[in-house]
């Protein structure tokens, strides 16, 4: 069996997995299995979504890779920051709360009954963000404090009450979500309650005891019911994920649920028929008549390169 050494490890394949990645001539292909041999997936890297996806079916069709490895979803590209809210001085407070006509004196007062406590001047100027800023109505900014006050009661108990700071980043979030009317804001408030019941379900679902979840599995959970799955498919999916990974992952998962959405596949009985058609299809198409994509010159001296060392270590088991 040939070896190759690297740093600190070895790495070694059959004399018939080297013949064959030979024989492909596709560099992108070689590397990967490599790649493959070195980590057992293809977690860390740094490679298109376009060149990985071409490397590894070209390993499939050859029967070097698991027909069943995939590729783990992307991260979402960094949004830049948008610019910060204007920092309102104290002199800007007092001239609008010395309006007696400003509807924000009302809703200043009204945040204060509801929040139990006398504003400070810090609390002011967050209030006053989501209502200049923001542009929110006062009504919708009395049902967003409703609403954070309730989430802080269920998280901590009877009688607690949110910072303006997370009053504040709740309100951002309905911005950008262009909850800024109460029938939107009413819309926004019911979806989240069925939510709340859902991703109890969706525990249940996936074997995991009842308990709070983290902010990512809630978005995760509501993207799946966007989406449209019910218990049978989000469960078809946790199982996968379970026979791959075994152990629950939340970014599986949900690759494998965008991966049927994209597709279409919104039943099992759908999902068994890509499947069923997707083994047919590479089982009966000819391994001579697949046509390789180009590859680039950079993978095609990686190519030139691996094929020489081959053939020396091949030379040295004679």
């Amino acid at each position: 069996m040939a070896q190759l050494l690297l740093p600190g490890s070895i790495l070694s394949m059959t004399n018939q997995a080297a013949d064959r990645l030979i024989k492909l001539d596709h560099g992108d292909a070689a590397l990967l299995y490599l790649y493959l041999l070195r980590q057992g997936n293809l977690d860390g890297l740094r490679w298109p979504e376009e060149r990985k996806q071409t490397a590894l079916q070209i390993l499939k069709e050859q029967g070097l890779a698991p027909s069943t490895l995939t590729l783990e979803p992307s991260f979402e590209p960094v949004v830049p920051p948008e610019a910060p809210p204007p920092d309102y001085s104290i002199a800007d407070i007092t001239q609008i709360m010395e309006d007696p006509s400003a509807t924000f004196l009302a809703l200043t007062a009204e945040a204060e009954r509801r929040l139990g406590k006398k504003m400070s001047s810090n609390d002011l100027k967050v209030l006053y963000t989501l209502y200049d800023y923001l542009s929110l109505p006062p009504e919708v900014i009395c049902l967003l404090i409703n609403w954070c006050i309730e989430e802080i009661e269920r998280k901590y108990g009877k009688g607690r009450r949110p910072t303006l700071s997370q009053i504040r980043r709740e309100g951002f979030i309905w911005a950008k979500k262009n909850i800024d009317t109460i029938e939107a804001a009413e819309h926004h408030l019911q979806t989240l309650i069925r939510l709340q019941s859902r991703g109890t379900e969706v525990l249940r679902i996936l074997d995991i005891p009842p308990r709070p979840l983290v902010e990512q599995e809630k978005n995760f959970i509501a993207s799946w019911d966007a989406m449209g799955f019910d218990d049978e498919m989000l469960r078809t999916a946790y199982e996968r994920t379970i026979m791959k990974k075994q152990a629950m992952d939340w970014r599986y998962m949900n690759a494998i649920l965008r991966r049927w959405h994209e597709k279409g596949l919104h039943t099992l009985a759908a999902v068994e028929a890509n499947d069923k058609l997707t083994r047919t299809t590479y089982s009966t198409t000819p391994q001579q008549n697949r046509a390789l994509p180009q590859q680039s010159p950079q993978a095609a001296d990686d190519m030139a390169r691996i094929r020489r060392m081959m053939e020396q270590f091949k030379k040295m088991e004679e």
